[in-house]
């Protein structure tokens, strides 16, 4: 197998062990001191449940997971790459990690928790709202963290924009990081960007009644691209998905630094090469995959 960018674990899991994450907190939710609540983990039970509920997903995806075991079960800031729609990328690989015992609690875009509904599901998933309040609050209870800088821009991918990280100048995840001290895990998700075709972007004038929702409604410049799957339906195809997890990239060296810009933009770089060096080795690794394809997947000796 090749070997991965600097810090990658060269070990592939296909079907991690079952472990469920461990109940770390008794309350229902933790103030921070803007009163704001964090909503308490999923039980082991209602984790077992969503395992259940996207099984059957998995089975005919059946990720490749590289240097899962960089990832730490307490105090890790998993930061990466997101995919077009980001209909498959977080769940899917949410749940390797769950099932390695990694409570991981994902911070998700202040659009979605206007809507009502999905923002309780959401949060009965775990996520919390991308506050900087909220995710200092998670950094002292030590918790593993996920974050997609690109947020819903890099969702909203345009055409030509396949596997790009869409930060801008957004170094918040990394100041955070240097003023609590908290080790940076850089991820790579490949695979989604290939099982939708963008018909129509947010470029697009067609989409301009769209845009105008986002913005008054749920607070967000991004529309949603208009996408194509299977046929002409918007439902993706089972394109198989690789995940990468890189060496924890300490920052207790420079904590408390936080700001000093140049010290944050440093660790923001460090990151950013680092998860893009992820996506070149999975780019590599699904070029060179025997059982890239559906078919040898369910029939072949790699199935779930």
């Amino acid at each position: 197998m090749p070997k991965g960018p600097v810090g990658a674990a060269p070990t592939c899991r296909n079907r991690p062990r079952r472990r469920r994450p461990d109940r770390t907190h008794t309350g229902r939710v933790a103030e921070t001191k803007t009163n704001s609540p964090v909503p308490e983990p999923p039980s082991q039970e209602e984790i077992g449940r969503a395992l259940r509920l996207i099984e059957p997903i998995r089975k005919v995806i059946n990720p490749k997971v590289y240097g899962i075991d960089n990832v730490p079960r307490r105090r890790a800031l998993l930061v990466g790459n997101h995919t077009v729609m980001g209909m498959l990328d977080s769940p899917l690989m949410c749940a390797e990690l769950f099932e390695q015992g990694i409570a991981v609690r994902s911070l998700g875009d202040h659009a979605h928790f206007k809507i009502p509904v999905w923002r309780d599901v959401l949060t009965a998933c775990g996520v919390v709202e991308g506050t900087r309040a909220l995710t200092s609050e998670l950094m002292r209870r030590d918790e593993v963290i996920l974050v997609y800088p690109g947020g819903g821009r890099e969702v909203a991918k345009r055409k030509g924009e396949k596997y790009q990280l869409i930060w801008k100048e957004r170094m918040g995840f990394a100041r955070l990081a240097v003023e609590h001290g908290y080790p940076i895990v850089p991820f790579a998700a490949v695979g989604a960007e290939e099982a939708v075709d963008i018909v129509l972007d947010g470029d697009s004038p067609l989409l301009a009644p769209v845009r105008l929702f986002a913005e008054k409604v749920l607070g967000s410049k991004d529309a949603m691209p208009i996408t194509r799957g299977i046929g002409l339906t918007p439902f993706p195809r089972p394109e198989r998905q690789y995940y990468w997890f890189g060496e924890p990239i300490p920052t207790e060296a420079v904590q408390g630094r936080q700001d000093d810009d140049a010290v944050v933009r440093a660790v923001r770089e460090q990151v950013k090469q680092a998860v893009e060096q992820g996506m070149e080795f999975l780019l590599a690794e699904r070029d060179n995959d025997p059982h890239r394809s559906v078919v040898k997947r369910l029939l072949g000796p790699e199935r779930r």
